[in-house]
């Protein structure tokens, strides 16, 4: 079994619940953030463990973090902008593949074979089959975060077929609750707390897509890479996200509920055809059968587990 592991973004929303479940299985595992996006509140729970290690570090710096790869049996990639609306995509461009490119290099002179990266359901783009399959193509991404994610599983699928690594993608949905600080129930959360008289929603309402839970999430995630790590593909891809989806105006009256709050829900009609934002994919649904397939089920549908995501929320808040 696998025991010595890096978790790049370890202090992120997904990344810290990771860690906390990887230190909780007794693996030694270090953590390398910039805490650009993450904190170390987040990894308060497996702070004091023995068996947990911080590093300061910027993937965009190799000599930063290069030295936390010796010795190390498995990576797991999940330090990148979070953020999917448009941006300047330089930055993209610099947290992502960058990032990714040097993270690639230093596993490779540094003897780590394994990768395990956290993807997106942006990489598909607007699909003419839904559920997607995670053999749907051509992916062809509407947005510059979608763009990069893509260019990053390339890398890594030529590192593992040119130099001998392995690579697990995870084509991750809509990851909601506890510690996320970005995407649309934050967003609602803070839109209320500034003003609880209405509830501004972009876009025409209708824009619709996978949830999934947190901890749905760690779970799928656990399962798949302990089936890699049994088999000789040298590079797979799953979709990660319940089977089902929501639109957004549902999510709108569902945070309302949870915040107890009767307000008005106003639309801004959006862009492009009633897109919250340029890039953003207003449909979309993965298909994860692939996933079924090794004995997995959510335990939240994508409702559910956006209403319990709003709960943990309004706690945290």
């Amino acid at each position: 079994m696998t025991s010595r592991i890096l978790v790049t973004g370890g202090a992120g929303f997904i990344g810290s619940h990771l860690v906390d479940s990887l230190i909780r299985h007794q693996f030694d595992v270090t953590v390398i953030d910039n805490l650009s996006a993450g904190n170390l509140k987040n990894l308060k729970e497996s702070s004091t463990a023995a068996n947990y290690h911080f590093i300061e570090g910027d993937l965009k710096n190799s000599q930063s973090f290069e030295a936390a790869l010796q010795n190390i049996d498995l990576v797991y990639h999940f330090a990148a902008n979070p953020e999917v609306k448009e941006i300047d995509p330089k930055t993209h461009f610099q947290e992502n593949q960058v990032a990714t490119f040097n993270l690639l290099e230093a596993m490779r002179t540094r003897g780590a074979r394994t990768i395990v990266f956290a993807s997106t359901s942006t990489i598909y783009g607007e699909t003419l089959v839904r559920p997607t399959p995670e053999n749907y193509g051509p992916l062809l991404p509407i947005s510059t975060y979608g763009a990069s994610k893509l260019a990053c599983e390339a890398m890594i699928a030529s590192y593992a077929y040119t130099y001998g690594l392995r690579g697990l993608i995870l084509r991750l949905g809509n990851v909601i609750g506890v510690r996320s600080n970005h995407g649309v129930i934050p967003d609602f959360l803070k839109k209320l707390k500034q003003n609880a008289n209405s509830l501004e929603v972009l876009g025409d309402g209708t824009q619709s897509k996978s949830y999934i839970h947190i901890s749905d999430c760690i779970s799928a995630i656990e399962l798949v890479v302990k089936n890699f790590a049994k088999s000789d593909v040298r590079v797979d891809a799953y979709n990660v996200s319940s089977a089902d989806k929501v639109t957004v105006r549902r999510i709108a009256e569902i945070v309302l509920e949870e915040a107890h709050l009767d307000a008005p829900i106003k639309m801004t009609g959006g862009v492009d055809g009633g897109r919250g934002w340029m890039g953003d994919v207003k449909l979309m649904q993965l298909s994860n059968q692939k996933l079924r397939n090794l004995g997995w089920k959510e335990k939240y549908a994508s409702e559910m587990a956006i209403r319990e995501a709003a709960r943990e929320l309004i706690l945290q808040n």
